[in-house]
């Protein structure tokens, strides 16, 4: 059964659709706290989200983190849906104005991603994390500004490290994130890998990306 979010109709107009022939429609929403929390609630439950660090916490404080980032301007949360279907979370946010500066010198044209997969319902789908993973790669880049993407996984996570580099990030070793204490939001010091994707000369095409018979 479907969190009783995915139900509700978020008025936020889609930053970027795309169909994706033999695969379906792609679409990137803003993430609307009040309609959004409860799916996102229900990922961060469970024990393969606990590197996100909000294991444990309410739907409540999930409405309230979710609120706030939608408050900023130099960091931004889609829900990213197949078909109308959650998938996935997307966050994007600008290096110079987060606490990851403080760890690597930013270039004009970084931005910064994190990404969550939305739990597998049923059997997993042939193709569907790298098919997804093109739409992600054209979302990132859709502003020919964008240059780089910045990642900083958790060290410890060795699942979120292999879909990086199946993303096609480049880890140049590990950093340690500094704790953030400030009364809008907590983040305590973090150990991660820092990873880097250039630009592509040309981004994929947006066709399903399907395992060989």
């Amino acid at each position: 059964m479907r969190p009783e979010s995915t139900a509700l109709v978020s008025p936020r107009a889609d930053v970027m659709t795309e169909t994706v022939e033999g695969f379906g429609t792609v679409r990137f929403t803003p993430v609307d706290p009040a309609a959004d929390s409860a799916v996102l609630h229900s990922w961060v439950l469970e024990e393969r989200a606990q590197f996100w660090g909000m294991n444990g916490i309410s739907r409540e404080l999930v409405q309230e983190i979710y609120e706030d980032v939608d408050r900023r301007d130099t960091h931004h949360a889609f829900m990213v849906r197949l078909d109308d279907e959650p998938v996935a979370l997307f966050q994007t946010y600008e290096p110079e104005a987060d606490r990851v500066s403080e760890c690597y010198e930013v270039r004009e044209g970084d931005i910064g991603v994190h990404l969550m997969l939305a739990p597998v319902q049923g059997r997993p789908r042939p193709g569907f994390s790298r098919t997804l993973i093109g739409s992600l790669l054209r979302f990132t880049f859709r502003d020919p500004a964008v240059l780089r993407a910045v990642g900083e996984p958790d060290a410890r996570n060795a699942k979120a490290l292999a879909l990086s580099s199946r993303l096609g990030f480049v880890h140049q070793g590990e950093i340690t994130l500094p704790e953030v204490d400030l009364p809008e939001v907590y983040l305590p010091e973090k150990r991660a890998v820092l990873a880097f994707l250039d630009r592509p000369a040309v981004l994929p095409p947006p066709v399903a990306v399907l395992p060989q018979a």
